[in-house]
């Protein structure tokens, strides 16, 4: 295997629910496929955009649940045996392992770059250019590697990575972690900017297949008893049996908290493009430019009067906004949502009464 360029395999993760986009992103057609980037493009098009600048249209995969999996692979295109579906909800860490145990099935010297379906980052070649340095370092080192965003803001809403040492020789650039910070208040995170040798932690992750699987036996051997079925059978006759074995049996746990924390193997590489999880409403009306003295429509007819900083998307009817500011108004036909951006984090509050109270048509 050359170690200058391994094979990459291009994981695209879209199980996620996006509860905080609600009434827009609902169980079937959650957050990754809506229509609100220019061209009328989703964030998980330009997901595989990004996924096909770095690895061939045979090395690119979704992981994804029953309920998107139709929607995936009409979006993408992708040959069957490259989607692969969750018989159940188990969060990222089962969801990167069995991606790791067929791909490496099929190619043991694999790399792989996982990357979530509802990221936006504009600069596709400074993007492609990160992946391609962390797979050198995956591929050589064994490494288990993290893309850190250097943040802009001192924001609550994303997990920080505390950077250590460097790592030096033919991988200069990178950097071991010293450790994995939750979601911080706004103090701490505000130190956080000041002090510096602190990232956001965006959820990229570029790592052998190998490696990982090693990994997971070594720091959540619950997680490694689970994925025994698929080991054993990863593909052909009985694999779809072996996979729900395997998921009835697996912990819940994303892949920082089950892997990533407990391993002396993580790395992290900077990297300084624009990078947004476009996780609320106010994080979409950041995107498109909305604030003082600017609202934008997403889609829809609008009418503002004195009223400014606020965000709209309303197909179907008219709005019309007055005397109002930093407000989103989300207009999904059988549900309306008109909410402080600042709040709007909270939706997912929302979503748990709507769940307790049994609608689930609206979610």
């Amino acid at each position: 295997m050359s170690r200058r360029r391994p094979p990459i395999h291009a994981v695209v993760l879209a199980g996620g629910a996006g509860e905080r986009f609600w009434p827009r992103s609902r169980r079937r057609h959650p957050k990754p496929f809506l229509r609100f980037l220019e061209g009328g493009r989703s964030l998980f098009d330009a997901t595989l955009d990004r996924a096909r600048g770095v690895a061939d249209e045979g090395r690119i995969w979704v992981v994804c649940g029953a309920e998107h999996a139709a929607a995936v692979r009409r979006a993408s295109s992708l040959a069957a045996s490259r989607v692969v579906v969750e018989p159940r909800r188990r969060n990222t860490a089962m969801a990167c392992a069995v991606a790791a145990a067929r791909i490496a099935a099929e190619d043991p010297d694999a790399v792989l770059a996982v990357l979530p379906a509802d990221h936006r980052i504009p600069d596709v070649r400074a993007f492609a250019a990160a992946i391609r340095k962390a797979a050198r370092a995956a591929a050589a080192e064994g490494a288990l590697v993290t893309l850190g965003v250097r943040p802009t803001r001192p924001d609550t809403g994303y997990g920080y990575i505390a950077v250590g040492e460097p790592v030096g020789g033919p991988h200069k650039g990178l950097y071991r972690v010293r450790r994995f910070v939750e979601k911080p208040d706004r103090v701490r995170a505000s130190r956080f900017l000041r002090r510096g040798g602190y990232l956001w932690n965006a959820g990229i992750f570029v790592w052998r297949a190998a490696s990982f699987l090693e990994e997971v036996g070594r720091c959540e051997p619950a997680l490694a008893r689970a994925l025994g079925p698929v080991l054993e059978r990863p593909r052909g006759r009985g694999s779809r049996e072996a996979l729900a074995r395997a998921y009835r049996r697996a912990p819940s746990l994303p892949v920082d908290v089950a892997v990533l924390e407990r391993s002396r193997r993580v790395l992290t590489l900077p990297v300084s493009f624009h990078w947004s999880d476009v996780g609320t409403w106010a994080s979409l009306a950041d995107e498109l430019g909305v604030g003082s003295g600017r609202s934008r429509v997403v889609s829809g007819d609008a009418l503002f009067e004195d009223a400014d900083g606020n965000l709209v998307w309303a197909d179907g009817r008219t709005v019309v906004l007055l005397g109002v500011q930093g407000l989103a108004v989300i207009d999904a036909g059988d549900a309306l949502l008109v909410a402080d951006l600042a709040r709007s984090p909270e939706v997912r509050r929302v979503v748990a009464r709507l769940e307790a109270a049994g609608r689930p048509e609206l979610l």
